[in-house]
């Protein structure tokens, strides 16, 4: 292939470019000119396994669960833009993500691990709840007892005052004041006869005895909400409150066909910070499997980030069907049991709409439409391990991989130069350019460099070095038969590309094999030493005949070679 000794030359510069040009452009993108795999540069590890603390899931259902796991976070992930990732499957029940380079390591573990679970439900008056809320503050100082709820703080233990309801103080339901008007009317003539006239002679009334504290721990948490259909939680008392919702006594007195959900985003008012409490229809009228797309994007009227969805053909009949008889409503979108937005229904939607998030980010709302797009895992996951990897392990690494191949190196430039002289010169440059061709050729196909990796480099380069031997042991004994110094280089080359081939073949098919069936670091050395492999018969059998070819150029017949 191109026997014209300057042909040969422009093609090698050309391929020098074209790796070059690879090498600089993720030099420019990255930071390096080779991409760096988790063992290198860091990043982070988990380990995930289905979240079944009671064990009530089957294991054929969490076998199954974390196939399709796999899928779901294999496609969060490359949308995530992490390169070269390793998602794979340990035994039947567990799940490893390995992201090298990853940055934002909580962002990371949010879309990993984020159920994305998509539902529409209506928004229901807060009234329907209302007749519940005794019994359940009844419920919890039956349960926890009065020790308990004095415990939890004084303003807990607050009581009725006396003839007010939990609706009059959650919603300012004006007593009516009739009897006190009729008492004041009465005329004296209805007085019962009998009666004292006097206020003196009147018997004292019977003492009555203090009625018993009616705690309100769970009332006195709640403030009428500035929209229909939710409460006013203070901050610092969300947790206590859902402590309270989780409890299987409270569960039962919520009303079967009402669910209560917090909303995404807090509220403020004056110095305070509020948590909605949404009242919401339990049963979900659409679900995000029929969710089609979801994209970013900000909101031309107010510029606050939203995302636009578009929903399946059935799922846009179903939602335009609902909001057609649902106008001036308000319907909830929640994600993950949590209320994203719940604006009022101001016309019939179809296929497409959107989801408000306030205050929200543009990177919130790209990670959301990412985990949309994604779709929802089939169960929540839980993090069984967790670990990163930080810059001074991974620079550890390489400076000891870098330490390795610099003394190897040193001892192959060294040993070729002393051994073959000048041929082991030229031995040295077509090695310089192998070296190139590798990193060239993993920049180009994007290529993680792992601490196998490494190895895998290193032992392609003794490979390397072999070929070059082979040739320049041929050439020797060509000489030695007395051969001109061309017919010498061009037997000797002829004559060793057999034993070449076999080697670098049956090393290729090995190498294959390992990256077929092998997984993580072990594909890693697969792909380096295959590149590293096709590389060096390239350069063993081209490069060094075309440097040959040159430092032969002008020699007479009676002249020698320094091999």
């Amino acid at each position: 292939m191109f026997k014209s000794l300057r042909t040969r030359i422009v093609f090698i510069v050309l391929i020098l470019a074209g790796c070059s040009y690879y090498l600089y452009q993720n030099q420019v993108e990255s930071g390096s000119p080779v991409k760096l795999g988790l063992d290198l540069q860091g990043g982070m590890y988990l380990a995930l396994e289905v979240d079944d603390p009671e064990g009530t899931m089957a294991a054929e259902a969490r076998e199954d669960a974390i196939d399709r796991a796999e899928t779901i976070i294999r496609n969060r992930v490359d949308e995530l833009g992490v390169e070269e990732p390793l998602i794979q499957q340990v035994g039947s029940e567990r799940l490893i993500v390995e992201l090298a380079g990853v940055d934002d390591e909580e962002r990371a573990k949010e879309i990993v691990g984020q159920t994305a679970l998509l539902e529409w439900k209506l928004v229901r008056s807060t009234a329907e709840l209302t007749s519940s809320l005794s019994r359940i503050d009844q419920v919890i100082t039956t349960t926890l007892g009065e020790d308990s709820i004095r415990a939890l703080g004084a303003e807990l233990e607050s009581e009725l005052p006396s003839g007010e309801s939990v609706e009059a103080l959650l919603f300012g339901d004006a007593a009516d004041d009739a009897g006190e008007d009729a008492e004041e009317t009465l005329p004296e003539e209805e007085v019962a006869e009998g009666a004292p006239a006097d206020a003196e002679a009147a018997e004292p009334p019977a003492e009555v005895p203090p009625a018993e504290p009616d705690y309100r721990p769970f009332t006195s948490r709640l403030l009428a909400g500035g929209s229909p259909g939710e409460f006013l939680v203070a901050t610092e008392d969300v947790e206590l409150v859902q402590g309270f919702l989780e409890m299987p006594e409270v569960q039962a007195v919520i009303p079967r066909e009402l669910s209560l959900q917090w909303g995404w985003i807090p509220v403020a008012t004056g110095a305070r910070t509020f948590a909605i409490l949404y009242v919401l229809e339990d049963n979900a009228f659409l679900t995000g499997d029929m969710l089609e797309d979801a994209t970013a994007m900000r909101d031309q009227q107010f510029n606050q980030a939203v995302v636009q969805f578009e929903l399946s053909r059935v799922g846009g009949r179903r939602f335009a069907e609902l909001t057609g008889r649902s106008i001036g409503e308000r319907i909830a979108i929640v994600l993950d049991r949590e209320v994203v937005s719940a604006p009022v229904v101001q016309a019939r939607i179809g296929a497409r709409g959107q989801i408000e998030l306030g205050g929200s980010s543009m990177e919130e709302a790209t990670d959301l439409a990412l985990v949309l797009r994604a779709g929802a895992l089939p169960a929540a996951l839980q993090i069984m391990e967790e670990r990163t990897v930080g810059a001074s392990l991974g620079q550890d690494s390489i400076q000891q991989g870098m330490t390795a191949g610099i003394v190897g190196l040193a001892f192959v430039v060294l040993i070729m130069i002393l051994y073959y002289r000048v041929s082991g010169l030229l031995a040295v440059l077509a090695l310089s350019v192998y070296v190139v061709l590798v990193l060239g050729g993993l920049a180009g196909i994007n290529a993680t460099l792992t601490l196998p990796g490494i190895a895998g480099l290193i032992l392609s380069i003794g490979m390397a070095v072999d070929a070059n031997v082979l040739i320049f042991e041929r050439i020797r004994e060509e000489l030695a038969e007395g051969r001109a110094i061309r017919n010498a280089v061009d037997e000797g080359f002829a004559h060793a590309l057999s034993a070449i081939v076999d080697a670098n073949i049956t090393t290729l098919i090995t190498a294959l094999i390992l990256f077929q069936f092998g997984t993580g670091p072990v594909r890693g050395f697969a792909v380096t030493l295959s590149i590293g492999i096709i590389a060096s018969f390239f350069t063993a059998l081209y490069v060094t005949r075309t440097l040959f070819l040159i430092y032969i150029r002008g020699k007479t017949a009676n002249q020698t070679v320094s091999i």
